[in-house]
């Protein structure tokens, strides 16, 4: 993990690989077409205040992501300056606020940019103790790798070749003794290093991460956080009636498992409750995947991977909520004794469904754990999962859909993930569509009308919570694995999608702000 440090030096005297500044697209009427950013002032001034002229001599532009190496100016330790688009120029570009989303993109940009560095200096526009926090948060998620599985153990091939992570990162114009900006580093050095543990997971190749294995490294967190970690093994959820999560893991060798994270704040008036899919490798059963569609499903758990990285973040920051985590683990692959289409399950709610398609298993495991956690009758229920195929075609690869039983905990949750950066979109529960669920011979079936199957699922997730819970849906199947090249500060593979929106959401509920 990146260090980081906050410094009040002088950008030509520190010893670094690169200092870091941000440019954008001029808003304004002046001679050129970009501007360097706040915080770059030493570096401006060292090229006489012609900075923004070189820089468009050698293309940049100032365009989001964007980056353009030069030479450091004479004078300076630092032998190169790593220029970072930042987008358009705010309005109050002047009062160094721009927006914190920017400023975590363009810190992760530059972070990956600079791989196999031991130091940099981010001279990025600090307003105050947000922008301190988005700039670090950046930083630290843009310069994640996952080399568990390279050769040499270390990697000490891709170190050779540069690609090691950036090892320091000193934010100038940082305050080392003011307490919010103290406190903003260490939120964003907990906040971020969980989301790269969520991402780890989702990395994680099946035959490594499997209900028990995942089960473990959750008990071994929670001993070093202090949080109580309970699991429910085959014989606990057969014990118990988990039907749904005992029918989802019935064809696999690796036996399903619940894991219960419980953590308490003795102030804490507010109690929040988070479900996640957590299905460590889906072939669709015996609804078997087709080709192309097999090769990324071991990021099938990142529902419960963001949950299990939220409640551990906020047990990090000693928030006053309490917190109760569900993980609804189970593999799902074809056997003889797999569940197959047509089979009914009894569900731990007492409730039945008929399972149409075995490849629709999320819900039912999720349907299990929301049940569960309805029993302790908390405030909100939230549950994240890579649930549906259909959410991806409607909001894309980047934007998570955000369902509810209640309009004003809906909002609240995409106004929070918006806060942190997180793209997502509000989405309804059409009545109509239940219908389609009816089944003849249980109480619901898994599957409805094909049109609008994101909803669907939604509305069949309803079914299982608690009367009278808040309750919310986080479908992350577009955002939660990124096959395609990273950007920002989101690599390719595994992204911890929804993990910030969750702390979040455990922050506003702690200071009261949460209905």
């Amino acid at each position: 993990m990146t260090a980081l440090t906050l410094s009040t030096a002088a950008a030509p005297g520190l010893r670094a690989d690169a200092i870091v500044i941000g440019v954008a697209k001029s808003t304004a009427s002046r001679s050129g077409n970009l501007v360097v950013a706040p915080g770059a002032e030493a570096v401006d001034k060292a090229y006489d205040g012609k900075l923004a002229g070189v820089l468009e001599t050698l293309g940049a532009s100032g365009s989001e992501g964007e980056v353009t190496k030069l030479p450091a100016p004479a004078g300076f330790k630092a032998p190169l300056v790593v220029a970072v688009g930042l987008g358009a120029e705010p309005e109050d570009a002047k009062d160094g606020t721009y927006e914190g989303e920017a400023l975590r993109k363009a810190a992760g940009v530059a972070a990956r940019a600079l791989a196999g560095s031991k130091k940099a200096a981010f001279a990025l526009p600090l307003g105050d103790a947000g922008d301190v926090g988005a700039v670090a948060e950046g930083v630290l998620l843009g310069a994640y790798a996952f080399d568990a599985y390279k050769a040499n153990g270390k990697n000490e091939k891709d170190k050779k070749n540069g690609k090691a992570p950036l090892a320091e990162a000193a934010l100038l114009g940082g305050k080392p003794r003011d307490k919010e900006h103290k406190a903003a580093i260490e939120r964003a050095t907990a906040v971020s290093e969980e989301l790269n543990r969520a991402r780890d997971l989702i990395n994680m190749p099946p035959n490594d991460l499997n209900p028990e294995s995942f089960a473990a490294i959750a008990s071994a967190a929670g001993k070093e956080h202090g949080i109580k970690v309970q699991v429910l093994d085959e014989k606990a959820l057969v014990k118990g009636g988990y039907g749904g999560i005992l029918g989802v893991g019935s064809g696999s060798a690796a036996g399903p498992r619940l894991v219960k994270l419980s953590y308490t704040h003795s102030k804490a008036a507010k109690h929040l409750a988070l479900v996640g899919k957590g299905i460590t490798y889906d072939s669709g059963g015996i609804s078997l995947k087709p080709a192309g569609h097999n090769e990324t499903m071991k990021c099938d758990m990142s529902g419960a991977a963001a949950v299990f990285a939220a409640v551990v973040a906020a047990a990090r920051l000693g928030l006053q909520v309490n917190i109760t985590g569900w993980l609804a683990l189970a593999e799902n692959m074809p056997s003889g004794t797999a569940t197959r289409p047509g089979d009914v399950l009894r569900m731990y709610s007492g409730k039945t469904v008929e399972v149409l398609n075995t490849d629709a298993e999320g819900r039912l495991v999720l349907a299990d754990a929301l049940w569960a956690a309805s029993q302790e009758t908390p405030d909100a229920i939230v549950d994240v999962a890579t649930l549906t195929g259909a959410m991806v075609l409607a909001l894309g690869n980047r934007t998570f859909g955000v369902m509810g039983n209640d309009d004003a905990f809906r909002s609240a949750i995409v106004e929070a993930a918006e806060e942190v950066g997180e793209a997502s979109w509000p989405m309804p529960l059409p009545e109509h569509l239940r219908k389609g669920m009816d089944s003849p011979t249980a109480d619901i079936a898994n599957m409805g009308e094909r049109m609008g199957g994101g909803l669907v699922a939604g509305l069949f997730l309803r079914e299982f919570v608690g009367e009278g819970i808040t309750w919310a849906h986080l479908d992350i199947a577009g955002p939660a694995f990124n096959e395609g090249g990273p950007f920002g500060y989101t690599p390719k593979g595994g992204t911890g999608s929804a993990v910030r929106t969750l702390v979040r959401l455990a922050e506003l509920t702690a200071a009261g702000d949460l209905g």
